[in-house]
């Protein structure tokens, strides 16, 4: 084989997998037909979510200099993330190009081979793996592989070669977005109401303000290229009253409410992530962030089952976790699509909303909605409450000094925190040693409320989500150890 995967695209799903591949020791090869970076920035922030995913693999001091905030929204109504009570706030000034260069630079340190103006063609099945065929300036080239990736967007290549089903709701209107410098507007972060449309303004970094306007029933246009800058300067002045007509477009683009999942991730060899997956409404910037997170799931699936360790059936767990996440992801951003989108008739909605949001619980509901802490895998029964959850940071002192839970899943490894100082519990992990750390740990104080207070041990996977509590667990640790890294030493 000449790569054990190929991905194809660059983008933050494409890079993100291809940096937890090479962390688990796994070759990998990603195909960007792009000959460079092209600096658009559809994403411009980072969910409370992601930052603990970039925090576990220590991504953050990559970023650069951001802002974080407290608020964010659900349709343009105003919410209050601090009730989530978590280490981190969400980033909301990182432009999606400052993400995948930290991304890209993660995975070529770690080893990662990334080939741009190589553009995917078409692949051949073999049986016992791919073949790759790729375009790039020196002519076509096959690349033989055991997997194949699709991480190439919305327009996915790689999906409609492999046939997958992508159904769905085509747009039925658009919004206009432009990254200008010139003007100094008043921000609007989570958008406004105006005459007949919709607006928001957020500061970027370098002097830029991002714009985004929508027009109340305007039907998308069939574009084959970006719509001008006088063309948004023009409704924006209409709707506001503003004139923004002397101000530098940096970039300008335009996008409506498609709302598309594939019905299933995983076809054999060929496996989608991100937006070749699933496409909507870019709400809250939740497409990109769910993008980084599917990567994130399937990277170490995808390499304990190269590497042996674990059966193939383990990626049947990546379309099985990610495909509901994918759906509740379009329903948010469909609810939340009417919420924005919509004229006068949705007023009412958005008002009554707005009261609910007073309730304590209900903002924290849609919080971890909008933040991807809402997510519960399905790891087997129990009465634990972090079953299945991704593990708040956990401050712990070990034999070695102050370290932390996230600290401790630097290595893209899986992690047995032992809390009780537990001899038999650690001789039942010691046959997964190659792929397990066992850590003997002291949290640091918790509040009575806390989900880890009376838990004797967690188990957490590589990607942090919790797969094994006690007490609280209706499987033994054995089991739980079978599931999620394949059969013990001495046990194959």
């Amino acid at each position: 084989m000449d790569a054990s995967v190929v991905v194809v695209g660059a983008g933050p799903a494409g890079l993100m997998l291809a940096g937890e591949l090479r962390l688990a020791g796994t070759d990998v090869t990603v195909l960007e037909r792009h000959p460079r970076r092209t600096g658009e920035s559809r994403g411009i922030g980072l969910t409370i979510g992601t930052m603990e995913v970039f925090d576990q693999r220590g991504l953050l001091a990559r970023l650069g200099p951001y802002d974080t905030s407290a608020m964010g929204h659900f349709g343009g109504v105003p919410l209050d993330m601090s009730v989530l009570g978590r280490a981190h706030e969400a980033a909301r000034t990182v432009p999606q190009s400052v993400t995948e260069e930290a991304l890209e630079s993660w995975a070529r340190d770690l080893g990662a081979d990334i080939r741009r103006g190589h553009e995917f063609v078409s692949y051949e099945d073999t049986g016992d793996g791919l073949t790759v065929t790729v375009r790039h300036p020196g002519g076509e080239e096959r690349i033989r592989t055991r997997y194949l990736v699709g991480c190439d967007g919305g327009r996915s290549s790689v999906r409609k070669a492999a046939g997958f089903d992508f159904p769905g709701t085509a747009a039925t209107t658009e919004m206009l977005l432009a990254d200008v410098r010139g003007v100094d507007l008043e921000p609007r972060m989570t958008g406004r109401h105006v005459g007949g449309g919709f607006v928001m303004v957020a500061k970027l970094a370098g002097g830029i303000h991002r714009l985004i306007v929508g027009e109340h029933g305007i039907p998308p246009r069939r574009r084959t290229e970006p719509p001008a800058f006088a063309e948004v300067a023009d409704l924006w002045k209409r709707l506001t009253g503003e004139d923004v007509s002397h101000a530098e477009p940096v970039w300008v683009s335009a996008f409506g409410n498609a709302t598309r999942q594939v019905t299933e991730y995983r076809r054999g060899r060929v496996l989608l992530a991100g937006d070749s997956a699933h496409v909507h409404l870019p709400a809250g910037g939740q497409g990109m962030n769910t993008s980084v997170q599917d990567a994130h799931n399937l990277g170490w699936k995808l390499a304990a089952v190269l590497r042996g360790d674990a059966p193939e059936e383990l990626l049947d767990t990546y379309h099985s976790e990610r495909h509901e996440v994918g759906r509740a992801l379009l329903a948010n951003t469909r609810a939340q699509s009417l919420l924005v989108l919509g004229g006068e008739e949705a007023q009412p909605l958005r008002e009554v909303l707005a009261e609910l949001i007073a309730y304590p619980e209900v903002t924290r509901h849609l919080a971890a909605k909008v933040s991807g802490l809402d997510i519960r895998y399905d790891v087997g029964g129990g009465t634990h409450p972090l079953l299945g959850r991704r593990l708040p940071h956990l401050p712990v002192t070990t034999a070695n000094g102050a370290t932390s839970s996230t600290a401790l899943l630097r290595t893209g490894r899986g992690v047995l925190l032992d809390l009780e100082d537990n001899a038999v519990l650690r001789r039942r992990a010691h046959a997964w040693r190659d792929r397990v750390d066992v850590v003997t740990a002291t949290p640091g104080p918790l509040p009575e409320d806390s989900p880890l207070a009376g838990t004797a041990a967690v188990l957490l996977r590589p990607d942090g989500y919790v797969a094994w509590a006690a007490p609280g667990s209706h499987r033994d640790l054995n089991s739980a150890l079978t599931r999620w890294f394949g059969p013990g030493l001495g046990r194959r």
